[in-house]
């Protein structure tokens, strides 16, 4: 069990009212005491409204407050001893205090004491009394004052006094419990989970992203340069921005750009600068995006759009950090992390010329590969609620709500444009939807509505028998399968969902043999059977 937050207390209503209804009726002050003794909602010089004279004069008194503490460890002594449901103890003579132990699940946390009444009808203060107040530094006019403010309680209402201070620990007791039992359930959660939903602002439960979310702690210490490949849509800015701001750098300037929206002269300018007349319009000289993110990160969106001319540039500057503003003749250095992104697929256009291979090297020293929203579509309901709260709170519109065939068009639609299509069908149909809570299959774009109604596999079979299309999709399925995964039958199996004996009966069965499918593998060859 874990230990009681006390400052917790002193802001619940309830435990609230009943001090207030104590402190009212019988000019009784609560404290509440950890267990080892320590007054922990009261302290020396404490100037907050008090029940009576008594005790604000012994908390503005250090030999008050001394007296206090001593008195209140000695209570607490006598409980963790005992198992009494409560204990009166003498504060100053007839001067009376009751202490109630605050225990869960038979574990002793400390005690609500209420402190400063009278059981003698008395009017007059005793001599005892104003000896042991006159110790404690009050004036026997102060003394007096605070004995005649003291409610006397009587054998009637003792009782009823008593029960409301229980009233007070019994409160703790349960909202300690209810406090246990959600940190307990949220701990539970989190390792069924077995990851997070978010990092950062990303949001996602589905296996891709949880291994994305690892991959990213991975790399979170080092400032080495990273590429981000990922169809449109998927999020690569919102990665570069997580990068940087879990990186050593996080305190350093995060410069995005765009490199498809300028033209070659246009762009050396953006990233190395120029000087004041290298062209027509260059009136002054002109930091570049290298200079302004020295020290910090440079996010380089679409660097697959970059000409080769600019590609040598490129690496130049991140072989030795060097460049030349353009027009200019004075080299400069500079520092900067380069996380780049690309929705273009850079091995490829290594392979056919269109860039250069060193330059690829020197940029995927991390490479990041995001999923793209069909491949992790667990995440769709997440992220359309994520969206739409989003979108009706921007409006000042209570929360939409999707219904369950709503639901089912959204995870039948293949999402081309990834997670920025996603959103901005969650900002159309709240629009749409109004006033209107729920949100219904109608109201979505033609687009997803009429989803599925297409065929789910490319080619595959409509008409005929089931037998023979099953079997010509399977066949379809298995041989993809075994030229993705480089003939390696055991992880196919796996993937598939059989065993790996039955797969090989399958690819019999088929005449699926790798010399049919494929060239000969020479001496080199390895495959995994």
């Amino acid at each position: 069990m874990s230990s009681i937050q006390w400052e917790d207390f002193e802001r619940i209503h309830v435990v609230r009212k009943i001090r207030e209804v104590i402190g009212s009726w019988f000019s009784v002050d609560i404290l509440l005491v950890d267990d080892q003794g320590k007054i922990r909602n009261s302290f020396k010089g404490d100037e907050s409204p008090r029940a009576n004279f008594l005790m604000k004069k012994v908390l503005n008194n250090d030999v008050g407050w001394e007296y206090l503490s001593q008195t209140v460890e000695k209570v607490n002594s006598q409980l963790m001893k005992s198992n009494l449901r409560f204990h009166e103890f003498v504060f100053l003579p007839t001067v009376e205090g009751l202490a109630i132990p605050i225990v869960v699940d038979e574990e002793y946390f400390g005690a609500v004491v209420a402190l400063g009444y009278r059981k003698d009808p008395s009017e007059k203060a005793g001599s005892e009394y104003l000896a042991q107040a006159k110790v404690l530094g009050f004036s026997e006019g102060e003394a007096q004052e605070a004995y005649r403010g003291l409610k006397n309680i009587s054998i009637a209402e003792v009782q009823y006094f008593r029960e409301l201070s229980e009233l007070v620990a019994q409160e703790i007791v349960t909202l300690h419990k209810e406090i246990s039992s959600r940190d307990n359930r949220i701990e539970e959660l989190n390792q069924q989970l077995g990851g997070r939903y978010r990092y950062e602002s990303m949001i996602g439960k589905s296996k891709p992203m949880q291994e994305l979310y690892a991959l990213l702690d991975k790399i979170k210490a080092s400032e080495s340069t990273v590429l981000i490949q990922g169809k449109n849509g998927t999020g690569k800015e919102l990665i570069a921005k997580a990068i940087h701001f879990n990186s050593p750098l996080k305190d350093k300037v995060f410069l995005p750009l765009n490199c498809a929206a300028f033209n070659d002269n246009l762009l050396e300018s953006e990233l190395f600068g120029h000087v004041k007349g290298s062209f027509t319009g260059a009136i002054r000289d002109r930091k570049g995006c290298f200079e302004m993110a020295n020290g910090g990160t440079l996010f380089m969106d679409e660097i697959g759009d970059v000409s080769p001319a600019m590609q040598v540039k490129l690496l130049r500057v991140l072989q030795d950090g060097t460049y030349t503003p353009v027009g200019g003749t004075e080299v400069k250095k500079t520092k900067v992390r380069i996380v780049a992104a690309t929705n273009r697929d850079l091995k490829t256009m290594v392979e056919d010329g269109s860039f250069r291979q060193d330059l690829f090297y020197r940029l995927a020293v991390i490479g990041i590969t995001v999923p793209a929203l069909k491949d992790r579509k667990e995440d769709i309901l997440l992220l359309a609620e994520h969206f739409l709260a989003k979108s009706s709170k921007e409006k000042g519109m209570e929360p939409k709500v999707l219904t369950k065939r709503a639901i089912e068009k959204l995870y039948d639609f293949d999402w081309p444009g990834n997670i920025r299509e996603l959103e901005n069908e969650m900002e159309r149909v709240t629009v749409l939807a109004g006033t209107e809570k729920f949100i219904g299959p109608e109201m979505l774009s033609s687009r997803i509505r009429e989803s599925e109604d297409r065929p789910k596999v490319q080619g595959a079979r409509l008409e005929g028998k089931l037998k023979d299309a099953l079997e010509n999709l399977e066949r379809d399925m298995i041989r993809e399968g075994l030229r993705r995964t480089g003939w390696n039958k055991s992880r196919l199996a796996k993937e598939l969902g059989i065993s790996r004996a039955g797969l090989i009966m399958k690819v019999e069965k088929y005449d699926l043999d790798k010399r049919r499918l494929t060239r000969p593998l020479g001496k080199t060859g390895t495959e995994d059977f």
